[in-house]
């Protein structure tokens, strides 16, 4: 069930192994280490909170929140950086997640069905904007030249629903129909100024495709150790193998460098194995697999997942995005708006379908922005004028205590 994460994990690993001459610290090889840094930091997060099956695409959650980030400032952009692990600088990040986009395009998308099964992965990215706002031209151009996200003029302020619509249709266009309501009713409103939206779409064969005359329904084992049956694959093939303590992992290829690696731990052992599941684990594998000849047995599962990340976000360390006076003004012109943007939420959906042809999987993430009420117009000054009778106090301000305290019925008078 955690295929997108698989899927993804090996989008964002697997590839850069083949480019191990580079230079460690070519931006693209960083920002893939700390994207999957932020990717197991997320994992662990969402498996506190759940404990069932759940799919989502860290590389989604990051390219969206980088498009973000890229109009963050101050406090709020270090406190982003900090929970995502951005370590490059803006410019880099942008040029290298670019970079990295168009080596994952190339690699996910077959160009002759004969050499190896057919592939198809899409990424997407898009902006949505209140027409009425002032964004700045240099930000909106940033992100159209760098994640190919043209910004989309809207009416928030008079037809948010439509709105609404407008964004969930192309989400569910750019992810083959599989991402249906990415925006819920209410997510936004005529206080919505900005929704940046990510979609992803894989679609693949296996390399070696199961039998389908193989597959029966046999026993799966819960945690409780309780039972049920499900419908198992059965395959035999050379595979990338590697054991450890208490695991053992497969690497089941789709071609182009792509596949799904499966983390088995030991009966038992699953929660020990969760707890110390880290990037590492994906060097060990890199590190110590070897091809070996792999008797499979894999059931077919299906997982549709929609996880509100605001909290476990917040949670995270970046708080500060979430408040009214988050920093984000390297989005738009403060001198022709008395409003402020902060994020009232971030939206993740996930759906993996795996079977004995291959895989399909799909995921979308949208970042909201609100603005705060309108700052009201500067009121005309107060006159102050003692001309008459006034009592005064000196005060402790840091304890509230009144030091001095008086009067003034005659200021002529000593």
């Amino acid at each position: 069930m955690s295929k997108i994460l698989l899927i993804f994990c090996c989008l964002l690993v697997i590839s850069p192994a083949g480019w191990a001459l580079q230079a460690q610290d070519d931006p693209m090889v960083v920002a893939v280490k700390d994207n999957n840094a932020f990717a197991f930091d997320l994992y662990q997060q969402i498996a506190g909170v759940n404990d069932g099956n759940f799919v989502y695409s860290p590389l989604s959650v990051s390219l969206a929140l980088a498009m973000t980030y890229d109009g963050a400032l101050g406090t709020t952009a270090e406190n982003m950086a900090t929970t995502l692990h951005f370590s490059l600088d803006k410019a880099e990040l942008n040029q290298a997640l670019a970079m990295l986009t168009a080596e994952l395009l190339k690699n996910g998308n077959s160009q002759d069905g004969d050499i190896g099964p057919e592939r198809q992965l899409s990424i997407a990215n898009s902006l949505w904007g209140e027409q009425a706002f002032p964004f700045k031209p240099d930000f909106v151009a940033e992100l159209q030249s760098t994640y190919g996200a043209g910004l989309e003029l809207v009416d928030f302020i008079q037809a948010a629903e439509d709105a609404r619509q407008m964004i969930n249709t192309w989400v569910e266009d750019h992810t083959n129909g599989l991402i249906k309501d990415i925006v819920p009713p209410g997510a936004v409103d005529a206080m919505t100024r900005l929704v940046l939206v990510n979609a992803i779409y894989f679609k693949s064969n296996w390399m070696n495709a199961f039998n389908p005359v193989l597959t029966q329904d046999q026993t799966f084992t819960l945690l409780d150790d309780s039972t049920v049956d499900v419908p198992m694959m059965h395959l035999q093939e050379r595979l990338l193998y590697a054991a450890g303590e208490n695991y053992q992992a497969i690497s089941l290829p789709y071609g182009g460098g792509l596949a799904m690696e499966i983390y088995l731990p030991n009966p038992g052992e699953f929660e020990a194995f969760e707890a110390s599941f880290t990037p590492d684990m994906l060097l060990m594998l890199r590190n110590s697999a070897t091809f070996e000849d792999v008797l499979l047995t894999l059931p077919k599962w299906k997982t549709e997942a929609d996880i509100p990340l605001s909290e476990l976000l917040a949670g995270m360390g970046m708080a500060s995005a979430f408040a009214p006076d988050a920093d984000f003004t390297g989005m738009f012109d403060t001198t022709q708006t008395n409003e402020n943007l902060f994020i009232s939420a971030v939206l993740h959906k996930a759906f993996i379908s795996v079977d004995e042809n291959g895989t399909e999987a799909a995921a979308a993430t949208a970042i909201v922005m609100r603005a705060t009420s309108a700052m009201p117009n500067p009121a005309r000054p107060v006159n102050f004028v003692a001309d008459h009778p006034y009592i005064y106090t000196i005060v402790d301000q840091n304890t509230g205590s009144v030091l001095f305290m008086g009067r003034v019925m005659n200021p002529s008078v000593e």
